[in-house]
């Protein structure tokens, strides 16, 4: 069964950067908006910033200026480069892309299984 498997996360220091990656497990037929959430103990899942098949982009205003979303549609990745990270940054992200694995199958929503994120000293 495809998944989602996304690469990057740690710990990182206040101001740092660092670089999530995002692709499907294995072959798909196509994909359309991908995109990272981010959670926090006892919070919701909230959007962090999605990029279209297209190329436009989406942010959450807290990330904006410091956070990009960017996308390789031929190796169906997205990534998230995170600059002047905050410790407020702290969290979980998942991935996220509406993909369709066969012509014949449905578009789906799927998630990945989350990478940790922590920015302290």
């Amino acid at each position: 069964q495809v998944q989602l498997v996304e690469s990057g996360g740690g710990l990182v220091q206040p101001g740092g950067s660092l670089r999530l990656s995002c692709a499907p497990s294995g072959r798909i037929f196509d994909i359309r908006a991908m995109g990272w959430y981010r959670q926090t103990p006892g919070k919701q899942r909230d959007l962090v910033a999605a990029v279209t098949r297209g190329g436009s982009t989406n942010y959450a205003d807290s990330v904006k200026g410091r956070f990009t979303v960017s996308r390789d549609n031929a190796k169906n990745t997205v990534y998230l480069q995170m600059t002047s990270l905050k410790p407020e940054d702290t969290a979980v992200y998942y991935c996220n892309a509406a993909m369709r694995i066969t012509l014949t199958q449905p578009w789906e929503d799927y998630w990945g299984q989350g990478t940790q994120v922590t920015v302290s000293s």
